[in-house]
């Protein structure tokens, strides 16, 4: 019959799935990917995960989809990221697969394939239009209609991340002022929680012994749980700014759902309130609060699951040719 493969390289960890044409998982595995050690040792790396995977499975592989953190040229098939994956900068990753398996290989942005996974199989199924939102170290966001990825000029992903929220908030590395990702990822809650905790008293103060420096998001969420006012005030504040992030976002793309993941969104539940008070604020001109809000079904292994997609829609684009 053969498999889909996807593969989900991330800065810490490299994953790698077989998938069957209906997207149910055979088998996966994992490991460090050290990206510090180079790309060849990577490439390596990645090599004997798919051995692996090929040796449990015994099934031809049809097609290799790679999701892989930003930025990438993906015309090119490589990866242009000196960052998350240090001294990977124009690294080819596409060809010496194409060239040891022989099959068609595809690369993706790490958010895209992770939406194209909850639109395969996951929460986004049923859904004609949704944006995938991710909140976590930053802000990630795919636009998928009919099952497939929206693609803006030279074939780019939106970054609604960057959408404008606070003229008068903080810089973020975009180059902005209080763009979305500057005010609501994981590291800009933090920030903003410790310009708020000097010389105060509280949950916060006590946690780190009055050592800002150790306030987290974590934290915070922690501190509103049992009901700490002044973390119930800043996830109140984030949780309006992420309303207002999500209202341009609607008014824009008109989706039906949108579903949203990450390392912030664990807490949606203290979010939640927030977030759909500022939708019904702005349903004036288009029903924003009757936009579906749901939760990522796949957890960590979306990112897999999509680029496994994406090798498949590949593989049938090419077969028709």
């Amino acid at each position: 019959m053969g498999i889909f493969i996807g593969i989900d390289l991330g800065g810490t960890n490299v994953r790698a799935g077989a998938f069957n044409p209906q997207g149910e998982l055979i088998y996966s595995t994992e490991t460090p990917i050290e990206a510090a050690r180079g790309p060849q040792v990577g490439l390596e790396t990645i090599y004997a995960l798919l051995e692996n995977v090929l040796k449990e499975t015994q099934q031809p592989v049809l097609a290799i989809g790679i999701g892989s953190t930003g930025p990438l040229d993906r015309e090119r098939g490589c990866i242009q990221n000196p960052f998350t994956l240090p001294g990977w900068e124009d690294v080819d990753i596409v060809s010496p697969l194409v060239q040891k398996y022989g099959v068609t290989v595809t690369l993706e942005n790490d958010a895209d394939a992770a939406a194209l996974g909850e639109a395969w199989i996951g929460a986004g199924v049923g859904a004609e239009r949704f944006v995938m939102v991710t909140i976590g170290t930053g802000v990630g966001f795919a636009f998928v209609i009919n099952g497939k990825l929206y693609r803006g000029m030279g074939g780019e992903h939106p970054e609604g991340g960057h959408v404008l929220v606070d003229p008068s908030g903080p810089v973020c590395y975009c180059g902005a002022r209080g763009c979305l990702e500057s005010l609501v990822s994981g590291p800009a809650i933090a920030a903003y929680a410790q310009t708020l905790v000097l010389n105060q008293t509280g949950f916060l103060t006590e946690q780190t012994n009055g050592d800002f420096s150790q306030i987290d998001a974590g934290l915070v969420f922690s501190g509103a749980r049992i009901g700490d006012e002044q973390c119930q005030e800043i996830v109140n504040t984030i949780a309006e700014y992420i309303g207002l992030g999500l209202v341009s976002i609607i008014m824009l793309t008109l989706p039906d759902r949108i579903v949203l993941t990450g390392g912030v969104i664990r807490s949606y539940d203290l979010l939640e309130p927030g977030i759909k008070r500022v939708l019904k604020q702005h349903s004036l001109m288009i029903p924003a609060d009757k936009v579906e809000l749901h939760l990522a079904a796949l957890g960590q292994t979306a990112g897999m699951v999509g680029a496994a997609r994406a090798a498949q829609m590949k593989f049938q684009e090419t077969s028709y040719e």
